[in-house]
């Protein structure tokens, strides 16, 4: 049963859209319709930008230890609410429900790590050259802020946004996907049970485009923050570039994964399979593009293939699934496209290739081999359960492969020579580098690309600083 009652909130009160349009809310493991997700009008986000300008100008003056006062709280509130909350998520998104556990678990140390360093946005006094002259430097709250986060991480996408803003001391709107609106309800509800003021956080659903125009064409907003795909977030920077509104924007990437001859197999092909099929495969530094040189790669596809054809497929409720659906049915056809073009360019389907036969939105883990770099599934993201491999010889070369995309979001290399990783973890374009491992996002370190993976940190005091501005305040004794 679906537990979580979808409304907006605005200005502190949860109710419905004014015109009283939704859309409908399905579950991607089944199909079946489970909820209406309301949509916001243009004067309900007009409400919520009124609101959350005026309760900006409140909650900058809360002091930082009051303000991680009741972020601890939320998180505490998370964490207590974490069972339920687990389960919105997995029927609203299809990942497993151990995974939908870890994330929600991962939202409430992000709430707690921001608790505690927004009581650490420092100024400084620099030394005058005038004696009589003291120059301080503050770090202030920057305004009110909008957050646009995706589906496939509903809960931390929205927690990191809320959190970050309110512990420098922004108000933000929220608009989540309308494909996973209970989880982001969920979290929300933690917040405002927790103590938050009235309009400090304002949560929106309804149609992408119109709703992020109107937002961001308000003067009310003074910052944007988008987890999201390239395109759109070229869009919504040319929107903000009207007003110069200041944006993070953390985008699509393809993440190349560089497996040498020396690499521990039995060991990193645990975790490359886990990684590639988390979610589905549908994870922004999912590893997709993979180089292995020539004198394991038939070890690695044997290792790869056999551990993929084990992956438990179905229902993230289910006890021992590990691979949900994808999110929605439109990505299955995207995903045979994907693998007809690449076996055209003369790749071979070793496992998978196609859409389970049940109910759902399930495309079987797929693997495939000696994929053409010119091959569309190398040159755009990817967003699901296709592992495309290919081989490679020399360092340099894989280096000027691997570096080929406008995309430098995530990148993992694989070696037991300390040389070749240290060479490899400088000269790989990419914001975060998992050097013989796949976890490269946790509360604490800064998250984000480069090019065309966008730009801006989320999480670690960088994430912090993206909702401050700084001012400098010259003071004459007189």
């Amino acid at each position: 049963m679906y537990e979580e009652n979808l409304e907006l909130l605005i200005d502190g009160v949860w109710c419905q859209g004014s015109d009283a349009e939704t859309q409908p809310l399905q579950n991607p493991a089944t199909g079946e319709v489970i909820g209406h997700v309301p949509c916001a009008s243009a004067a309900d986000l007009d409400r919520a930008l009124h609101a959350s300008g005026r309760a900006f100008e409140s909650w900058k003056t809360v002091p930082p230890h009051e303000r991680a006062g009741l972020l601890q709280k939320a998180a505490d509130l998370i964490e207590q609410r974490l069972p339920t909350l687990a389960r919105v998520l997995t029927q609203e998104n299809g990942k497993s429900l151990r995974e939908a556990t870890g994330e929600l678990q991962f939202c409430a140390d992000a709430v707690r790590w921001y608790a505690e360093e927004g009581k650490r946005a420092y100024g400084r006094i620099v030394p005058s050259r005038n004696p009589d002259v003291r120059q301080t430097v503050l770090r202030e709250p920057v305004g009110p802020a909008l957050g646009f986060a995706a589906w496939n991480f509903p809960g931390g996408n929205v927690a990191l946004k809320i959190a970050g803003a309110l512990a420098a001391g922004c108000s933000i709107i929220v608009k989540p996907s309308n494909e996973t609106p209970g989880t982001a309800i969920g979290i929300t509800r933690c917040f405002q049970d927790a103590g938050v003021p009235a309009g400090v956080i304002g949560l929106v659903f309804g149609d992408p485009a119109p709703i992020s125009e109107h937002l961001i064409a308000s003067s009310i907003p003074k910052k944007v923050s988008l987890t999201g795909s390239t395109p759109v977030g070229k869009q919504l920077q040319k929107l903000a570039a009207n007003s110069l509104k200041r944006c993070t924007m953390e985008l699509g990437g393809h993440a190349p994964v560089l497996v040498f001859d020396d690499a521990d197999l039995e060991l990193i092909l645990d975790r490359l399979v886990a990684s590639k099929f988390r979610n589905a495969g549908q994870v922004c530094t999912s590893p997709t593009r993979f180089y292995i040189q020539r004198g394991v790669y038939e070890a690695f596809i044997a290792g790869f293939v056999a551990r993929t054809n084990k992956l438990v497929v179905g229902n993230g409720l289910e006890d021992g699934v590990v691979m949900g659906p994808l999110i929605t049915e439109r990505r299955l056809a995207n995903m045979a496209e994907l693998v007809e073009d690449a076996v055209d360019k003369g790749a071979q389907v070793l496992t998978g290739g196609k859409r389970m036969d049940r109910e759902g939105f399930f495309f079987a883990p797929t693997v495939l081999r000696d994929v053409a770099d010119n091959a569309s599934i190398m040159v755009n993201e990817p967003f699901g359960p296709i592992a495309a491999l290919t081989v490679f010889d020399t360092y340099e070369e894989v280096i000027q492969r691997a570096n080929s995309l406008p995309y430098a979001l995530a990148a993992y290399v694989f070696s037991k020579d300390g040389q070749t990783t240290r060479r490899a973890g400088q000269d790989l374009e990419a914001g975060v580098v998992g050097v013989n491992q796949t976890s490269v996002h946790e509360a604490e370190t800064p998250f984000g690309g480069f090019n065309e993976s966008g730009y801006g940190q989320e999480s670690g005091s960088e994430g912090l600083d993206a909702y401050l501005r700084t001012k400098v305040i010259t003071d004459t004794f007189v």
